[in-house]
């Protein structure tokens, strides 16, 4: 059997640069696999890491994409050309394993150019996020022929929920067997719940009232706005702290700020924290809400409600996605059901869904006794099923079965 020393993972995001589930999965991912075999990450920006076992080059932005063309577009191109970079340079891996749309040519690349198996993991997928027109105007179907191209040619696909992989057979034309589930994971040491509440009182939160929480970017997908538009039925003694950044648009950026005005006018409580806020502080968060509301129209998995389970924390969240596959209705949270409109990522009944976010909100803010039950649980779920150390180990069966054979 042929002997697996090195893997090589080619990402967007890897710390300092992490700004969505992606990049949590590859800083953690890369973490675990260094414990088994060498690992060498390629990434977007001017990192450079040199380790006993985990090897970090980074991959500036080459200013001339921005030169001449719709703004945009830079992204894409962007993409297109580092992926490139990353393919070119010497590479004595014996597996090479990309994460998103874009680094996957970069994986498809460096798979011809030195001879290896090549893997993807789909954190999500470009036909199901139209939305990126907004974002990326034509740009998009740059990004999605490079997806479509990496994907219907890698050699083994792993996907984040089984729902993923049902996604992927659907969209793409990739035989069966090449496309493997494993899930996500958890760091369970730090990840856990936190006595301080030294952020929430840095932040304005009162540590003596409940609080409903929200952790992430302000994006389609993630269905902020259909939290904000609930707040107004969300009992006023539960203060609302929505902890979002990064919007994609200007669009979304205006009417995160228009809906949070409008609703604070008439509701004390709310509370905005529009800067990604480092782990610990993220984590304090987490320990103290009273629930952890994930309201997303579409969601491969949603490593924020093991991030909330882990210290915890009951969740609420849309029945969407690998969520479904993750927290479990009445043992660890509420699932919302939401009705999507055919073709599209745009509820069926918006009012309904928002109607039903809150009232679930509502039901575990005003029962502790529901509060801790679902808290328990969800630890207890995240310590039997997911920890990094057992899908690295899984990872790692994958990288050694596609090495033995191509060799």
């Amino acid at each position: 059997m042929t002997e697996l020393n090195k893997v090589a993972l080619f990402t967007n995001e890897y710390p300092p640069n992490v700004y969505g589930g992606a990049g949590v999965h590859v800083e953690y991912l890369s973490r675990a696999l260094a414990k088994l075999v060498d690992v060498e990450v390629r990434c977007f920006g001017t990192q450079q890491v040199e380790d006993e076992h985990l090897r970090v080059q980074g991959y500036p932005l080459w200013e001339e994409v921005k030169r001449n063309t719709d703004p945009r577009y830079v992204g894409a191109v962007d993409a297109f050309n580092r992926s490139l970079m990353m393919a070119k340079d010497t590479l004595d891996a014996q597996v090479v394993h990309c994460h998103t749309w874009y680094t996957d040519m970069g994986g498809l690349l460096a798979g011809k150019l030195w001879g290896i198996p090549y893997v993807l993991t789909i954190h999500s997928l470009e036909p199901l996020r139209p939305w990126k027109v907004e974002q990326l105007g034509h740009g998009y179907h740059l990004s999605s022929w490079m997806e479509r191209t990496a994907i219907e040619q890698a050699d083994a696909i792993i996907a984040v929920s089984k729902e993923t992989r049902e996604d992927v057979l659907r969209h793409f034309q990739i035989a069966p067997e090449k496309v493997h589930v494993i899930y996500n994971g958890i760091d369970l040491a730090e990840y856990r719940k936190a006595e301080s509440t030294a952020a929430l009182t840095r932040y304005g939160i009162d540590p003596q009232r409940p609080f409903v929480l929200f952790v992430g970017r302000i994006t389609r997908q993630k269905g902020i706005i259909h939290l904000v538009n609930a707040i107004p039925q969300i009992d006023p003694e539960l203060q609302v702290v929505l902890c979002a950044g990064a919007p994609d648009t200007p669009e979304i950026a205006r009417e995160m700020q228009e809906g949070v005005a409008a609703v604070s006018a008439n509701r004390p409580g709310v509370i905005w924290i529009q800067e990604m806020l480092a782990r610990p502080d993220v984590i304090q968060l987490y320990s103290h809400a009273a629930v952890f509301c994930c309201p997303s129209v579409y969601e491969p998995f949603g490593i924020i409600n093991l991030e909330a389970m882990a210290c915890e924390t009951a969740v609420v969240a849309s029945a969407v996605g690998g969520i479904k596959e993750v927290v479990v209705p009445e043992e660890t949270g509420i699932l919302v059901p939401l009705e999507l409109q055919s073709g599209t990522f745009t509820p069926l009944d918006a009012a309904a869904f928002e109607a039903d976010l809150a009232a679930a909100i509502n039901r575990v803010a005003r029962d502790p006794a529901l509060q801790a039950r679902f808290g328990a649980a969800g630890r207890q779920r995240v310590e039997q099923h997911f920890s990094w150390d057992a899908i690295a180990e899984r990872t790692l069966e994958l990288y050694r079965g596609l090495v033995e054979a191509s060799s």
